[in-house]
């Protein structure tokens, strides 16, 4: 115990006598932390509408009727259950995934968005369908394009929204790769900022570090304090990041959310607890493996 209240004791009178480079190192921490804790809930919230893109993406499967299908008329029921038995086998298809819509609920549901346009029908030209979503949107092309391969019998047509489904995965992989690129560069410039600057801090004390080995001090007795300030000023830098959160997050997200990233009540980020947590993790951990890792070229005397 004696050990450790010297190491802390250290460790505050090198903070309080060490105040510009302290500071720095702890401004340091605070952008690089309130970075990241930025870049998760964007990140997490990109995640989230990438996966709401492509949860909406289905193959609909259009039974024949006496009008696209002359030769053999309407599909009946027995090639319907087949084709829908087939699907529900298939391990690509989520549960339930696989969707009955009788030709009665599409004229429904064509009447209620457009009633002016029913009215002057002659008769429901509207098919027996299927619509299935696949457990990944990904898999909506293959899918799509085997039943149409397989010619099952009573089935008229096979669409799964090529151009549309091409589009959406096209940019959903543009937003995986921009945040993974992002979180490459933002990992690696905080890392190099935080060591520099506590590799400036150590170099300022370089003659007391010295004259500490020369009397006998273990390279760990050295090491302690400035692991310790490390740890204070990741801390304080992550404590101070989550109030710049939290002031973003009650004064800027609100209009953000009513505006350019309103993307349905279905589409969020990461929990604010824990990122907060994360942040607090991360910089505890640079700032004692900054300090751990930068001393150790000025233990060798």
């Amino acid at each position: 115990m004696a050990r450790f209240r010297t190491i802390g004791s250290e460790s505050l009178r090198s903070l309080g006598a060490n105040m510009s480079t302290t500071l720095a190192a702890t401004v340091t921490v605070l952008i690089g932390m309130f970075l990241l804790g930025l870049f998760i809930a964007l990140w997490s919230w990109a995640h989230s509408y990438d996966g709401q893109l492509k949860s909406q993406l289905a193959v609909r499967v259009y039974f024949c009727t006496s009008a696209t299908c002359p030769e053999t008329g309407d599909a009946n029921k027995k090639q319907e259950t087949a084709v829908a038995a087939r699907l529900n086998n298939d391990p690509r298809i989520r549960p339930n995934g696989v969707q009955f819509i009788s030709k009665e609920a599409a004229l429904a549901a064509m009447k209620k968005k457009q009633p002016a346009a029913v009215k002057v029908l002659p008769a429901n030209p509207f098919p027996d369908a299927l619509k299935i979503y696949p457990e990944s949107g990904s898999e909506t092309p293959a899918i799509g394009k085997e039943l149409q391969a397989a010619n099952l019998p009573g089935v008229q047509n096979i669409d799964w929204g090529g151009k549309l489904t091409k589009r959406v995965l096209h940019v959903t992989r543009i937003i995986e790769s921009f945040f993974i690129a992002a979180a490459v560069l933002l990992i690696l410039a905080s890392t190099l900022l935080i060591a520099n600057t506590i590799r400036l801090s150590i170099f300022s004390r370089r003659r007391e570090i010295e004259v500490m080995k020369l009397v006998g001090a273990t390279n760990w007795f050295v090491r302690g304090p400035f692991m310790l300030e490390g740890l204070l000023c990741g801390l304080a830098g992550a404590v101070g990041a989550i109030v710049l959160l939290i002031v973003g997050k009650e004064v800027v997200l609100p209009s953000l959310l009513h505006g350019p990233l309103n993307a349905g009540t279905d589409v969020k980020a990461l929990g604010f607890t824990l990122n907060a947590l994360i942040l607090v993790g991360v910089g505890l951990a640079l700032g004692a493996a900054g300090s751990g890792l930068t001393i150790r070229r000025f233990l060798r005397v």
